[in-house]
This record gives C-alpha cells, structure tokens and sequence, in this order.
C-alpha cells in the first residue's frame, strides 16, 4: 500500500525532488503499525528509575512475555480496569505460560513506579516508562492525546515469544477498554 501511495503522487512530487519522495517513504513507513509476525523493536524502556534500562527486544528473547500499553498512568481507565486487570489475572495468565506481564506507558520511570506501587503490582506486573514514546512510535502505535500532554501510546496488549509477535489486540479508537483487556487477552493465550 505505501508503494501504491508513493507511486500515485510520484509525478506530483517530482518537481520538488527525490528528498521529498524519500520522506514521504519514510512518514509512511513510521505510519504503519507492526503486526503479528514482527520482531519486537529493539528500544531501552525504564524501570523505577532513568538508571535502569530495560531493553525490549532483551526482555522478549526466549521467552512468552504479555505486554500492554496504557495510555496515561493514575488515569481512570487505566486505574480502575485495565492494570487492575492484569494484576488480578496475572496468575492465571502466567499458567498459561507467560513469563513476564509488563505495563508500559509513555511516561518516567519515577511515575510508573509509583502507579505500581499504588497498585500493588509487586511481582504480577512490571511497570515499564517508555520516556520518549520511542517503544510506542517503533510500534506504529502513537497517538496524540493533548489532553494528557501530547504524544501517548493507543491501548494495546500483545504476546511476544521469543522476540516475535504472536498476538496483537490495538483498541479501534485507541483508547477504549474492550480487546486489550485481560480477560480478552488470557481467552486468546
């Protein structure tokens, strides 16, 4: 479909040269989502602190890891239904053969930290910052909600085993409580 978009406005773009091309390749390409199948991208995420790198593609390998994005910590969706979710389930998710459950929101590590532990994550769910949206924007899975401070990640969970995607639930609107839910997510394990 990008291929098919940069052909049909190949003789618009002519005229201003193969640089504009080349970034409309490249705002295209930013623009789609990855999908079942892909490797998980390869970006630092953070834990409790700006000291302690976790990186993804790192965290996935060799293993089934469950994670999902939240668009704000301490908002109402978020806090109410779906990390309260997964912490719940987090058991019962894990015998069904996940090794890890981790959170992540385009936030600072000190934020999600404190999210968990007025959660009371412990154990059950990691609480990973994706500080820059750099996770979220590798994903094809931004959005900008100024209402929360501008570029936040769409609601999603995902299964990643062994560093590729194996299932992939993305809100419709980006935001809603329905398909990256736990139990959603646990029915497809």
């Amino acid at each position: 479909m990008a291929t098919l978009m940069a052909l049909q406005l190949r003789p618009v773009l002519s005229r201003a040269g193969t640089a504009t091309l080349s970034h409309l390749h490249k705002t295209i390409a930013r623009a789609m989502s990855i999908k079942v199948g892909d490797e998980i991208p390869s970006v630092d995420l953070f834990e409790e602190t700006p000291a302690n790198s976790v990186n993804s593609r790192d965290l996935c390998a060799g293993k089934k890891v469950l994670i999902f994005a939240v668009p704000g910590a301490f908002t109402p969706g978020c806090s109410k239904t779906h990390l309260p979710g997964y912490v719940s389930s987090a058991d019962a998710i894990k015998a069904k053969g996940i090794s890890e459950i981790v959170c992540v929101s385009v936030n600072d590590p000190f934020v999600m930290s404190a999210w968990g532990q007025n959660q009371e994550t412990g154990e059950k769910v990691r609480m990973l910052a994706d500080t820059n949206g750099d996770f979220t924007k590798a994903l094809g899975l931004e959005q900008d909600l100024a209402v929360l401070g501008g570029l936040r990640s769409k609601r999603y969970s995902m299964v990643v085993e062994d560093g590729k995607i194996t299932q992939l639930n993305v809100e419709p609107d980006g935001k809603g409580l329905s398909c990256s839910l736990a139990d959603n997510t646990m029915a497809q394990l």
